[in-house]
């Protein structure tokens, strides 16, 4: 992490910020997600949303420079509040706090920034809804994914649980905690902001009454950037959990539209040796058998197996260059 990011650099200063990481997501296991009207991604979202109302048009247009300026300049404005007021939460913490409550305080912090616990409910609660009724899981999946689940059977109900847990993993997880690791909290704060603004900005199409097909594209090229290297260490880390190397991974993560959520879904599906698809869009590992609920069992520990790594990675990653830095 650059030293302009600290207050001073000290040893009890990385190890309060080594320590976060892991301690973030035991806050998180213990007491889930904060009340929405306290949640930073909320605020986030609200921000966005008030934004695109004012910059993506109603009715479809080419070549729209306008909206695509538009929609840069509000991104980049936006990003900068939430970098700046998460690097002066930092600031403050790091000076004012003794060095004893300060992990514990950039943890709270963090947590928001994560939801795995958040992750693994829902996924969960797909399988139990689907074990009711297909119907059932057709509603419990809705909400976990955007698309539509009206007509889904149950098989593929199943494995679009399956990919979001393992897209959601590298979303919600690996890459807040990568960058944390990599610019402290403002990094943290800043990708889960441009997550965010992807998922609410970045269709290709009609969203919403609205045309997103230029407006949306800055958004979702700077969650491409930004998720570049955590998806992949994603795939590393479930990778790590399973004890072996997805074979094809690489030719399989290139399936999907994503240049990167391929990569953990694709590793999800080679580890269990199920297929994975989108009806329409893609197939992953399409000679493996259906998925069945063990499988989905076997994800949720694999996918937890990876957190782990990451809580432990990460902290061991910081001091490293903490020492080197010293």
């Amino acid at each position: 992490m650059p030293n302009w990011m600290l207050a001073d650099f000290s040893w009890p200063l990385w190890l309060a910020l080594a320590c976060a990481p892991p301690l973030a997501l035991a806050v998180d296991a213990l007491w889930g997600e904060p009340p929405a009207r306290w949640h930073p991604v909320v605020w986030m979202g609200n921000g966005l949303a008030w934004s695109g109302e004012r910059i993506a048009p109603l009715r479809v247009t080419a070549q729209d420079f306008r909206s695509f300026w538009a929609s840069a300049f509000m991104w980049c404005a936006l990003a900068a509040i939430v970098f700046m007021a998460c690097w002066g939460l930092q600031w403050l913490v790091l000076t004012h706090a003794p060095a004893w409550l300060a992990a514990p305080m950039l943890a709270c912090l963090l947590k928001p920034l994560l939801a795995w616990r958040m992750l693994w409910t829902e996924v969960q609660e797909v399988e139990q809804a689907l074990a009711q009724s297909l119907e059932a899981g057709r509603e419990r999946l809705s909400w976990l994914v955007s698309r539509d689940t009206s007509m889904l059977d149950a098989q593929t109900v199943r494995e679009s649980a399956i990919e979001s847990l393992a897209e959601n993993l590298c979303d919600s997880v690996v890459a807040p905690i990568f960058w944390f690791a990599l610019l402290g909290l403002p990094g943290a704060a800043l990708y889960r902001f441009a997550n965010t603004a992807d998922a609410m900005w970045g269709y290709p199409g009609m969203r919403g009454g609205r045309y997103w097909q230029w407006a949306g594209k800055w958004a979702a090229r700077a969650d491409d950037v930004l998720s570049w290297l955590p998806a992949r260490i994603t795939a590393l880390l479930l990778a790590l959990a399973a004890q072996r190397w997805p074979r094809r991974l690489e030719r399989q993560a290139c399936k999907t539209p994503s240049p990167n959520s391929g990569w953990p879904m694709a590793a999800m599906a080679l580890l269990l040796g199920v297929r994975l698809s989108k009806p329409g869009v893609y197939r992953l590992n399409k000679n493996g058998r259906r998925p069945t609920p063990m499988d989905t069992r076997r994800a949720l520990e694999l996918a937890g197996d990876a957190v782990l790594l990451a809580a432990c990675v990460a902290p061991a990653l910081m001091l490293g260059v903490a020492w080197l830095l010293a």
